[in-house]
């Protein structure tokens, strides 16, 4: 393992990036190769990042094995001291809000203003919640038959493996990285390689907290190479992955190859949306536009199966139309900008031709359905009506820009419709009635029900899907615990659900 005693310059952003951070040092690639990130925006490069690879990921776990070994610095450190660099964490995120804001729209292309408030927020909220959760994490005495004591304890759970996305990088990271942390464990993190900019910079604030070398190691690279060596590492007891369903399948199967080592997956999602006749019909239009162009479309809980009662359909797609005209397509970094670029060209490419499927198939294209060609790679904000549960828009992840609007008659029937999709990560229900929104919120097959709102998502609410959108829960007290009981809490309103499993219970025992 060599240690960099340089840094490349990162272009545009003027400061010095940092490589591949193991043990608390900077170290170049065992392989020596290197690999371009790109600004959306712009198509052009910001600059080179060290790729890591299997030997890369060896010596990160070896670093965060060391670190959990019984004894050292880590392990000995009580829980109040881990709450406190939590905390020290959030606050340097805060003195450092504008550089991390600015690397995360050149490197995703989504406008500042969302990096800065939405984002960046939601890190430091995340690191402040699990500060405060360390030192409370309690196991129970349990009364028994005769003269015997039995009781539980917590512990953690070791070397955790975190692969994060490339559309919210920094925020992702934080969901993974604070849980964990807090319970004492250590960490081996590839981000996506699209977006590697924000967590390596959160590797240098790693080590200016103080937390000891080996707990937290940021490895970048490539899916099949060092994502699968994360995977499928026998020194790695739990992994985390935010991303697509497809490698979501890879990576469990990997982990039942290797060690069985436990597996948090937060998957894909193809989201209804239902607005019924009586709902407040300029909030439930606004909701579902944001709910489905946020982050330019790119949210695994995008609204993206609008379900809209036929008595109010003509004028719910007649509004929703004209806010997708006035939505404001260009610069992320100008104040005025609402939708930034797609995150490269597969991404273009696919959502171009998802929208070409979506005409050939008989919906009405409404408003859109292009890229702006004078620009990187921007689409214009794109409405389809007329829209059939057979047709690929209504099936299949987008991802981009592309609201599809369909009609439903009745409660039952829109239930059907609702659930007759692999997916099952989040649900939205737009009615004044509270036994509709009740009886709604419980027959959908999702981990989150939102009612008369969309995107509520809290450090204090867990998240997490059904069926083909994962297993697990993050955020709450959930990404505390294990996991290992079968559960899947389900809100009843405008919650969510989530787990990510960084404690272990020594004895666990449930009866349903």
């Amino acid at each position: 393992m060599t240690q960099s005693s340089g840094n490349s310059e990162c272009k545009g952003c003027n400061i010095n990036l940092l490589v591949i951070f193991i043990n608390n040092e900077w170290h170049e690639s065992t392989s020596g190769k290197k690999f371009p990130t790109y600004n959306p925006s712009t198509l052009e490069k910001i600059c080179d990042i060290e790729e890591g690879d299997k030997p890369d990921v060896d010596n990160a776990v070896e670093a965060a094995k060391a670190a959990f070994q019984r004894g050292s610095p880590w392990r000995q450190m009580d829980a109040l001291s881990r709450g406190r660099l939590l905390h020290k964490l959030a606050d340097l995120l805060e003195r450092d809000r504008v550089i991390l804001a600015t690397l995360e729209t050149m490197d995703t292309g989504k406008p500042f203003l969302q990096a800065y408030f939405i984002d960046l927020e939601g890190c430091i909220k995340t690191l402040r919640y699990y500060a405060g959760w360390a030192d409370k994490i309690q196991g129970r005495t349990i009364p028994v038959d005769e003269n015997f004591v039995c009781f539980t304890r917590h512990e953690p759970m070791g070397v955790c493996g975190a692969i994060t996305p490339w559309n919210f990088p920094l925020l992702m990271l934080v969901w993974k990285m604070a849980p964990a942390l807090c319970c004492g464990n250590t960490l081996v993190i590839k981000p996506a390689e699209q977006t590697p900019l924000t967590s390596l910079y959160i590797g240098s604030l790693i080590k200016e907290v103080g937390f000891p070398p080996g707990v937290v190691n940021i490895v970048p690279g490539y899916g099949p190479t060092a994502g699968a060596a994360i995977s499928t590492h026998h020194n790695i007891d739990k992994i985390a992955f935010t991303g697509s369903t497809k490698v979501g399948k890879l990576i469990k199967e990997a982990a039942s190859k290797s060690n069985l080592k436990r597996v948090t997956l937060e998957l894909g999602g193809k989201n209804p949306c239902i607005v019924c006749a009586d709902a407040d019909l300029d909030l439930a239009v606004e909701c579902a536009h944001q709910g489905v162009f946020f982050n330019q479309g790119q949210c695994c809980t995008a609204a993206s199966r609008v379900f809209v009662e036929e008595q109010i359909y003509p004028e719910f797609v007649k509004r929703s139309v004209e806010y997708a005209k006035k939505r404001l397509v260009g610069d992320p970094f100008d104040a005025r900008t609402e939708q930034g670029p797609q995150i490269d060209q597969k991404q273009f490419d696919k959502i171009l031709e998802l929208i070409e499927s979506g005409k050939k198939e008989g919906a009405k294209l409404e408003c859109g359905g292009l890229a702006i060609e004078d620009r990187g790679l921007f689409i214009k904000p794109t409405v389809f009506s007329e829209v059939t549960d057979n047709m690929r828009i209504a099936k299949e992840e987008i991802f981009g820009p592309v609201q599809p609007i369909m009609k439903f008659k009745s409660i039952e029937e829109v239930i059907r419709r609702a659930n007759s999709t692999e997916y099952g990560l989040t649900a939205a229900v737009f009615t004044k009635n509270l036994d509709r929104a009740l009886t709604l919120a419980s027959a959908l097959q999702s981990g989150t029900v939102w009612i008369n709102c969309y995107n509520a998502l809290y450090a204090q609410a867990p998240f997490g899907g059904f069926k083909m959108s994962g297993n697990g829960r993050e955020l709450d007290k959930y990404g505390t615990l294990a996991g290992d009981t079968g559960i899947h809490p389900k809100p009843p309103l405008s919650l969510c659900g989530g787990i990510w499993a960084s404690l272990a219970p020594t004895w666990t025992c449930l009866h349903l």
